[in-house]
């Protein structure tokens, strides 16, 4: 098992404590006590072309990540110390970087906390590294029109231009969601699906609907992802406004959003 105290460990191969190929692509951080799992899964990114950072503890990822943002990170759950349920807690309290959560197959409720933290989606152990690539693929591709600086050189007006529903106010371009004039953080996978239900409010969307809009890229996922995500969306808008109630549940139909 690594030494929990390394800041980070090196990927195999780099010379310099997991920074390595840096030009060569997007970094994805992996944090996971289990050295077995880091080594592996680190060399399949690295061999598709991505740079890997591995740590081995929650509290030394944490401030690696907020200081030094990756691309994406992956977690496992279950870390001695702080678990990575605490680490995804905390880091949303100042980051919407993109996590994959690695839960316990049979602990469904591992899930379902996970993303009602705010993880982006999860991967049951044990698990197919292509699974696990084509996830990273998939939400690295929803986050980059959202990236800091990412100018795309012929806009697609229909897709960049402010959507105002009532109090709700959403800039696709700068990630940016307010209601009723307040600031909402909100994650890369909770944007697109608040998105999908603003663009055409009053109508029903169901959690097909939303999952395409969610994970255009043929990734299955359960209904209980985008239930959690739709959870955790109401908690957020609350914070701002406690009589917040303009995403309705029609049950056995889906999802629908009006406002006035």
């Amino acid at each position: 098992m690594p030494d929990s105290t390394t800041e980070a460990l090196p990927a195999p191969g780099a010379p310099d404590g997991g920074a390595c190929a840096q030009a060569r692509g997007q970094q994805i951080a992996l944090v996971d006590d289990d050295r077995n799992i880091l080594t592996t899964v680190s060399i399949a990114l690295q061999a598709e072309g991505f740079a890997t950072r591995l740590y081995s503890d929650g509290e030394t990822a944490l401030k690696a990540l907020l200081d030094n943002p990756p691309d994406l990170a992956v977690f496992d759950i279950k870390m001695p110390n702080m678990d990575g349920m605490e680490l995804l807690r905390r880091l949303r309290e100042q980051s919407a970087l993109p996590v994959i959560f690695l839960t316990s197959k049979d602990d469904e409720s591992d899930e379902e906390a996970g993303l009602e933290l705010g993880a982006d989606d999860y991967i049951a152990k044990p698990f197919s590294l292509r699974l696990l690539i084509a996830r990273i693929r998939a939400i690295l591709r929803r986050a980059e029109p959202l990236a800091a600086g990412d100018t795309p050189a012929a806009p697609d007006d229909s897709q960049t231009a402010s959507l105002v529903r009532g109090r709700l106010f959403m800039d696709p371009a700068r990630h940016h969601v307010t209601w009723a004039d307040q600031p909402v953080s909100l994650t890369v996978t909770e944007f697109l699906i608040l998105e999908a239900l603003a663009i055409r409010p009053g109508v029903i969307k169901s959690r097909n609907q939303l999952m395409d809009a969610a994970y255009p890229d043929d990734v299955f996922v359960d209904d209980r992802t985008v239930d959690s995500h739709i959870k955790r969306m109401r908690r957020k808008f609350r914070v701002v406004d406690p009589a917040f109630d303009a995403i309705d549940t029609l049950y056995g139909a889906g999802y629908s959003f009006t406002d006035g």
